[in-house]
C-alpha cells in the first residue's frame, strides 16, 4: 500500500461548525444528488478536452462522492506540487495527478475520515491507470486553518487550490494566512467558491443546512479582497463567476434579499508596488492553452501577440511560474501599431455574470503583434 499521511492538526480544536460540517459531509450526503441546492455543483461549461480526458480516469466512487462549486485547474501544471484545501473524496487531486505528471506532486488535506477512507482507497489504483510506478499524490487528516500543525510545510507548494470549502471554515482569515505561508514565493492559490452579495445574518449563519450547503458561511466578495490584502497576497483576479439558484422554498424564505455567486478567484503570493508596466507577450507553450491563455476575465494573452501590462499583473507574471513562458519588454518597446491598453478589470463576481458569454475568453489585445524581445522589465 502507499503511504498516506493521517496526520492530524495538533493544538487545533473542533468548532461547532467543524463537527456540523463533518456530520454533513460524511454522514448526510451520500452522493451529489442530495445537495438542496445548487451551490455546490460544478457549472455547465465547456470543459478542455485534456480535463475531460484526465476525468474520466478517475473511479466512479470517487466521482460521485464529490462535491465542489467550480473547476480548479489552473494552467502550467507540469512539475509542480500542488495542496487541494478541503480534499474530500479526492477526484480533483486524482485529476491532477495526471497533469502535474510524474515529477509533480498532489497533497489532499481534508477534515472528514468518511471522505478520506474514499480518497485512499483508490491510490493504488489510480497510480496503476496513470501508470506511475510510486505514487505522486497523498491525503492527510487536517484542519485548512492549521496546514503547518498538520505537517505541511512552509513555503512546499507551488500552488494551492480548494474547490467550494473555504466558505465552510468559520475562520477565514485563518485560511489565507495558513495558505500564504506553506506556499512558496511566487506561489498562488486558486480557488472556487461562494460569495454573498453582503455580509449574510446570524440566523443564515446559524442555519445548518445553509451552512453544510456552503451559502450560509458565504463571504461577502468585498471582504474578500480586505483579507487578501490583510495576508499578504496579490489584489484578488476575478476567472469565473457563476448565479447560484436555491431551488428550495423553505431556504430562499430565509436567504431573503442575499444573491449568491460561486466564483474563481486567483491570489498570487508577489511582491507588491516593485514592478513596472511593460509589455508582454505570451509564447503558446503551456499544455492545453496553446493558442491563448486565460489569466482572469480581464487578461487573455493570445500567442505572440503584445500586450500592454498593468505593474499589478507584470508583476505576477514576472515573479511566478509563468515566467518561463512570457517574454517581456519595457512599455514603449517597438510592438506595432496596435499594442493594447485594457480598461480596469472587473473584480466584482455580480458585475461579471451580468455580462454576456462570461465563460468565453477575451483577448487583451486588439490583434496587435510585436517582436519578441529578450529584456526584461523589472
Amino acid at each position: 500500500m502507499p503511504e498516506t499521511k493521517s496526520v492530524c492538526a495538533k493544538g487545533f480544536d473542533d468548532t461547532a461548525i467543524h463537527v456540523d460540517v463533518k456530520d454533513y459531509y460524511g454522514k448526510i450526503l451520500k452522493k451529489s444528488s442530495d445537495l438542496k441546492t445548487n451551490a455546490c455543483v460544478t457549472p455547465t461549461k465547456p470543459i478542455p478536452a485534456f480535463i475531460r480526458q484526465a476525468l474520466k480516469r478517475v473511479h466512479p466512487e470517487v466521482t460521485a462522492k464529490y462535491y465542489g462549486c467550480g473547476l480548479v485547474v489552473p494552467e502550467c501544471l507540469e512539475g509542480c506540487r500542488i495542496l487541494d484545501l478541503g480534499s474530500g473524496s479526492g477526484r480533483d487531486c486524482y485529476m491532477l495527478s495526471q497533469l502535474v505528471g510524474k515529477r509533480g506532486h498532489v497533497t489532499g488535506i481534508d477534515m472528514t475520515d468518511d471522505q478520506l477512507e474514499v480518497a485512499r482507497k483508490y491510490v493504488d489504483y489510480h497510480m496503476q491507470e496513470f501508470g506511475y510506478e510510486k505514487p505522486n499524490i497523498s491525503f492527510v487528516r487536517g484542519y485548512i486553518e492549521a496546514l503547518t500543525d498538520a505537517g505541511l510545510e512552509e513555503s512546499s507548494f507551488d500552488i494551492i487550490i480548494s474547490n467550494c470549502v473555504v466558505n465552510l471554515s468559520p475562520d477565514k482569515k485563518r485560511v489565507l494566512n495558513e495558505a500564504y505561508r506553506v506556499l512558496k514565493d511566487g506561489g498562488e492559490l486558486y480557488f472556487s467558491d461562494v460569495y454573498s452579495s453582503g455580509r449574510l445574518s446570524d440566523e443564515i449563519k446559524n442555519h445548518k443546512v445553509l451552512w453544510g450547503e456552503c451559502i450560509g458561511g458565504a463571504l461577502w466578495w468585498e471582504d474578500l479582497l480586505q483579507l487578501a490584502e490583510e495576508v499578504g497576497f496579490s489584489p484578488p483576479r476575478l476567472v469565473t463567476a457563476s448565479a447560484i439558484t436555491v431551488d428550495n422554498k423553505e431556504l430562499q424564505d430565509i436567504l431573503g434579499d442575499f444573491q449568491f455567486v460561486s466564483a474563481t478567484y486567483r491570489l498570487f503570493k508577489v511582491s507588491k508596488g516593485d514592478t513596472k508596466p511593460c509589455q508582454v507577450m505570451y509564447n503558446g507553450n503551456i499544455t492545453g492553452v496553446e493558442d491563448s491563455f486565460r489569466l482572469d476575465c480581464q487578461y487573455t494573452f493570445k500567442v505572440d501577440e503584445v500586450v500592454e501590462a498593468d505593474g499589478e499583473v507584470a508583476s505576477i507574471l514576472i515573479h511566478s511560474r509563468f515566467a518561463e513562458e512570457f517574454t517581456f519588454q519595457p512599455p514603449g518597446a517597438p510592438s506595432g501599431p496596435c499594442g493594447a491598453k485594457l480598461k480596469a478589470g472587473i473584480v466584482n463576481p455580480f458585475e461579471l455574470v451580468k455580462q454576456p458569454e462570461t465563460g468565453v475568453p477575451r483577448s487583451a489585445t486588439g490583434g496587435c503583434c510585436g517582436s519578441r524581445s529578450t529584456a526584461c522589465c523589472k
